[in-house]
């Protein structure tokens, strides 16, 4: 059993990055709305706000139908809004959930499009709603009433919208979608088949794990750096050591471990945030026409789904589509 006060500190660190996650979101979350239909809340961006012709929203946790069994984080079974088909779940409280997002994003008569996702960076452009989910990563679209979504717990949502050609998108961007450049990919898709301009192009990224509680191991911060020259801006930890595989502890018998105990393998924080906007700005994105949530998933799962700490939890939706 760990000594009282590896607990306390482990708390206390807790609460130190709830409390920094909160007072970023204060500040770069200041131009992002909540939304509310009944006990349902949504989070809006303002600038994708500001286009009338479209209906958007990135889900929360709250107000659903779903029971989310008890866990060490949610101490008790709770009533969630849970817009993922898992295990735990019942398909028709799942179904009730997404009438209830559609709703409060005032999109309830438009057809959802979801994706089976696989974090990839397959992109599907479509003009009307396939029979079955199609295997992917991100939709597009200029047709009208279909509801482009992904599905989060941790992992970057980001909508795009191009106003002037009427176009939108939805992207799910983990680390791996992330490295293979899928918002990129996906602009270049909307430039080559609508001649969206990327200047004109408006980027909403969702809540999403911070770096703050984002740990990655030594392959990942390798991957990163083989593949952008700006990567070292977007790690916390030991990045140059674990870029080049030197031992960050090389007289092991130092370190007051028991014999045939090694120290824990070194990790980095990563900021998928931070990448992603610098992946959109490299696309042609302006960085005004770039709004980015701070809410960390990890930190406040009092509002949302969070993977990486919660473990049995439910999952987030984050939807886009022309009215």
């Amino acid at each position: 059993m760990a000594p009282i006060g590896t607990h306390r500190r482990a708390k206390t660190t807790r609460r130190k990055r709830r409390d920094a996650s909160a007072s970023r979101a204060g500040n770069s979350d200041r131009h992002w709305t909540f939304r509310k239909s009944g006990r349902v809340k949504v989070l809006q961006s303002a600038a994708l706000s500001k286009q009338k012709w479209l209906a958007h929203g990135f889900s929360t946790r709250t107000g659903g139908a779903s029971s989310l069994p008890a866990s060490i984080w949610q101490k008790n079974a709770a009533a969630v809004l849970n817009l993922g088909f898992s295990d735990w779940d019942v398909r028709a409280s799942v179904e009730e959930n997404r009438r209830r997002f559609a709703k409060a994003l005032g999109a309830a008569g438009m057809k959802m499009v979801p994706l089976r996702q696989f974090h990839s960076d397959v992109i599907h452009v479509i003009d009307s709603a396939p029979g079955d989910p199609l295997c992917g990563d991100a939709l597009i679209t200029r047709t009208p009433k279909l509801l482009l979504a992904v599905q989060t717990a941790d992992c970057i949502p980001i909508l795009l919208a191009d106003p002037e050609n009427r176009v939108v998108a939805a992207i799910h961007a983990g680390w791996r979608g992330t490295l293979k450049r899928i918002a990129e990919k996906t602009i270049g898709r909307m430039r080559m088949l609508f001649g969206s301009r990327p200047e004109r192009i408006i980027a909403a990224l969702g809540p999403g794990i911070a770096r703050c509680c984002y740990e990655v191991g030594p392959e990942v911060v390798k991957d990163f750096a083989s593949q952008f020259d700006a990567a070292r801006d977007w790690f916390d930890g030991p990045y140059d050591a674990l870029v080049s595989g030197e031992d960050p502890n090389p007289l092991p018998w130092l370190s007051m471990m028991p014999p045939g105990h090694q120290p824990p393998e070194p990790r980095a924080q990563l900021d998928l945030h931070a990448a992603n906007r610098a992946i959109l700005e490299r696309a042609g994105v302006l960085a005004k026409n770039i709004d980015a949530s701070s809410f960390c998933t990890s930190c406040r799962t009092d509002l949302f789904f969070s993977y990486r700490r919660e473990k049995i939890t439910g999952r987030l939706m984050a939807a886009i589509g022309i009215l």
